[in-house]
């Protein structure tokens, strides 16, 4: 046999002294092992007792024509957003894994609030000087009502020694069952309309309620609640409804919300950041302590299927670009990082792993950097931008585009597109659709949320033969093949629902979303898209001069250089000055 010490490979054994060794931050991996420490005991014990108060259950004798589902313990250690210990919370949970569909499940699925929805709400909020208001659902699926039978196993450690091989019989919904989510959330929204709300068609976890002058939204993502509007009195009236219905907390302002940091600036504003949850990600990767990198890939570079050799431990680069993709929520700058090693999920190899620390590397450069959000004048705008074949492996292009409201960008994606382009123009007349696709639900968002546009949506994009394709009725032998439904666009332009704008390379906010950059345009896009740290970021760049990237670096306009622009117009300040990238420490 062949072990690691006759090869030569010995790993320290670390030996913690139980006394030094703080048993109350530490998870228990069973419930017998939380039984012998006091704090876990409690936890258990008032997760049973409130089961038994709200009549979760009933003992009943087993019968042997159903499905038995077991149960276990898990115990959880919530901490705040400074990284401190809240509380210990166990939690009994079904095993929904030995449920059989048809028997004691049927329908599972239950929707949540969007990402770009969340952003929207929050853009509102700093735009209306709005306060955002938290509540916290206690034993949230325990409000669900269960339509079907379903029998578990009573919970280990809380037999009932009178009847101690009766089963329980479910009267309400429990964590782990496949139905409990889609449970809670038919109890809860079926609540909301006595409350006088009304659900929005764009996103079915968002909830308007409007009574003359006043508008309260909120927002549902299973248990957590944002509530937000014009009126602090309706605010106050939906919270005490829905604090008798419902076991609620009032945890004040948002502060932490689904891994969101929120920051309420001194002239109204709001910072949204995730560095606890980019750092818990750097501890998890083991990367605490690696060097920086200036940007998260090399510029215009592109991997490669194949190349490098095969790294052994999927699971952990599995696990790693999934963290990497929530991270996504305030990080439009790394979007298209994140969406080149997603690809490779299946079978990763080295050199991907390589790009997965790269982009780990510019995190720890970055840990504190979120978006900005500001009041400014209402309108919606976007950037679409594509690279064409940009993959090497399949030849499809890339769609990148970023939407804005007012001047918080609320909407991004970085994606493949699903099918090979003949043309630049044909590559980028297609993400002008997703675009134009992402707008107009947005703007069916907007009118749920009874705000009205002063103008029309205006699409920027940087090629000249898709503007021109989407503003008038011709017929390419590039785009001949192209489905019916990417020419909806050009119906949108034609109604006046959308309006078109060319936009120069340069100042395409997109660029950032299809492909990598040096660090002076990276940096440049980085500060428009309202990026930055909470202390060194004060708004966007109002040209490409005035980037700064915060170590001393600058952009600066020199007069008559011919080295990136050729025409005077395609200059910012429209004075006949070129610009030209120097970097200056």
């Amino acid at each position: 046999m062949t072990t690691r010490s006759k090869n030569g490979i010995f790993k320290k054994k670390a030996f913690v002294a139980s006394a030094a060794c703080d048993l109350n931050a530490i998870e228990p991996s069973s419930y017998k092992k939380a039984m012998e420490i006091p704090v876990w005991k409690q936890a258990m014990q008032e997760e049973f007792d409130a089961l038994t108060n709200q009549g979760t259950w009933s003992l009943v004798p087993p019968q042997a024509d159903k499905n038995v589902v077991s149960c276990k313990w898990i115990f959880k250690v919530k901490k705040n957003s400074d990284g401190s210990i809240s509380r210990q919370k166990a939690r009994l949970v079904a095993r929904g894994f030995s449920q059989e569909e048809g028997i004691d499940y049927d329908e599972t699925f239950s929707p949540v609030v969007r990402h770009t929805t969340v952003r929207l709400v929050l853009a509102m909020a700093a735009q209306f000087g709005w306060k955002l208001h938290q509540l916290d659902v206690k034993n949230t699926f325990l409000h669900g009502i269960l339509k079907e039978e379903v029998y578990m196993s009573q919970p280990p450690g809380f037999e009932d020694p009178r009847c101690p091989t009766h089963v329980c019989k479910l009267q309400k919904s429990l964590y782990g069952l496949k139905q409990a989510p889609r449970a809670w959330n038919e109890r809860f929204t079926s609540f909301l309309p006595q409350l006088g709300f009304k659900c929005s068609i764009a996103d079915p976890s968002l909830f308007i309620k409007s009574s003359g002058p006043s508008q309260v939204y909120l927002l549902l993502y299973v248990d957590d609640i944002i509530l937000t509007g014009n009126s602090a009195s309706a605010i106050q009236y939906v919270k005490d409804a829905l604090k008798k219905e419902f076991e609620m907390k009032d945890l004040g302002l948002l502060h932490y919300f689904l891994g969101l940091q929120i920051t309420y600036l001194l002239d109204g504003g709001l910072f949204i950041s995730q560095a606890k949850y980019a750092k818990d990600i750097l501890d998890k990767a083991g990367m605490t302590d690696c060097n920086a990198s200036i940007t998260p890939c090399l510029p215009y570079s592109k991997l490669l299927k194949d190349e490098g050799a095969p790294f052994k431990d999927v699971k952990t680069y599995r696990s790693i670009v999934g963290c990497l993709q929530y991270l996504t929520f305030t990080r439009p700058d790394i979007a298209y990082s994140v969406n080149s090693v997603c690809q490779f999920m299946q079978n990763p190899t080295k050199v991907h792993f390589l790009a997965v620390k790269r982009i780990l590397r510019y995190i720890k450069g970055t840990l504190n950097y979120g978006i900005t959000f500001r009041a400014a004048p209402l309108e919606l705008r976007a950037y679409t931008d594509s690279d064409w074949a940009g993959d090497p492996n399949d030849r499809r292009s890339t769609t990148g585009f970023v939407i804005f409201l007012g001047n918080c960008p609320i909407s991004w994606s970085s994606r493949k597109q699903t099918s090979v382009s003949r043309s630049s123009t044909e590559a980028e007349y297609r993400a002008m659709a997703d675009t134009a696709s992402e707008v107009l639900w947005l703007r069916h968002l907007l009118n749920d949320l009874h705000v009205k546009l002063p103008s029309a949506p205006t699409l920027h994009c940087d090629n000249v033969s898709a503007l021109a394709l989407a503003s008038n009725p011709i017929h390419n032998s590039k785009v001949k093949h192209v489905e019916v439904d990417v020419h909806f666009t050009r119906e949108k332009v034609a109604r006046g629902e959308l309006a078109l704008q060319f936009v120069p390379s340069l100042q395409q906010l997109a660029d950032i979303l299809t492909k990598g950059l040096d660090s002076p345009q990276f940096k440049y896009l980085c500060s428009n898209l309202m990026l930055g740290s909470l202390h060194q970021f004060e708004g966007g760049c109002k040209d490409y001069s005035d980037c700064q990237d915060g170590q001393g670096s600058q952009v600066l306009r020199v007069s008559k250089a011919t080295d990136v622009a050729t025409k005077a117009d395609t200059c910012d300040d429209k004075t006949g000055y070129q610009e030209l990238v120097t970097i200056t420490n």
